[in-house]
């Protein structure tokens, strides 16, 4: 979270215009049966999408809500491909 970016938007003040991925690693342990099992949860925090005509940004965070718009329809189709 240190090197989050936010940025004021007419929609949010406090618009996140990063994506952050996190990812928990974990082991549980059965003693008694002598099993062990890992696995592994995926966090994803996602810059949010806005409506441009609504946010009122120009310049360079125009350029970055594109940006961020784009990158979220991508990942959109990574996780239909995936569920196929």
């Amino acid at each position: 979270a240190k090197n989050r970016s936010v940025a004021s938007t007419d929609m949010n003040m406090h618009s996140s215009r990063s994506h952050s991925v996190f990812t928990l690693h974990m082991r549980g342990v059965n003693r008694k049966l002598k099993m062990e099992t890992k696995s592994a949860l995926y966090l994803c925090d996602l810059a949010g999408s806005e409506r441009i005509d609504k946010s009122g940004v120009e310049g360079a965070r125009l350029k970055e809500a594109v940006s961020i718009n784009r990158s979220l329809s991508a990942l959109s189709d990574v996780f239909q491909a995936l569920a196929r």
